[in-house]
């Protein structure tokens, strides 16, 4: 239990520290793009100022979407243990995309601004993918020494 608590906690900053930077980095190409100059002190600026910022809002949905996603892929991962790490990385990034998805139809709004675009949003399924990764890998089943890996 303990094993699964700490894989869930890494999975979810992980996650969060992934999807804020990534967010923020995605903002900050979107102005590029317009013209806007961006200093790498900007970039540093505010990429710190995301991962304070966002931790009373975006680390809880993370949290709930992953609360919500990773237990599936456990049950999936009984029926094809072969598929494990495959399964928890897409349950992470399912898990992800759609709370983005879910916030969206039912508040029509975008909590995390980069997700507003389709490339935004695959980059967020992209650090939940991570989160599952590392959910997968921290919570593995360990052998016994001496023991035959199934």
């Amino acid at each position: 239990m303990i094993q699964v608590l700490k894989a869930f906690v890494a999975a979810v900053l992980l996650t969060y520290v992934l999807g804020s930077i990534f967010s923020t980095q995605v903002v900050l190409a979107s102005l590029q793009v317009m013209g806007v100059d961006v200093a790498i002190a900007v970039r540093m600026s505010a990429t710190f100022q995301d991962l304070l910022g966002l931790t009373s809002s975006y680390l809880i949905l993370i949290a709930v979407a992953l609360v919500l996603g990773l237990p599936v892929a456990s049950g999936l991962s009984r029926l094809m243990p072969a598929n494990r790490t495959a399964l928890f990385m897409l349950a992470g990034f399912v898990a992800i995309v759609s709370i983005h998805l879910i916030m969206k139809a039912a508040l029509g709004l975008s909590g995390i601004a980069s997700t507003r675009t389709m490339t935004g949003l695959l980059i967020q399924g992209v650090a939940g993918a991570a989160g599952g990764y590392i959910y997968c890998l921290i919570s593995s089943p360990r052998t016994a020494p001496g023991a035959e890996a199934p």
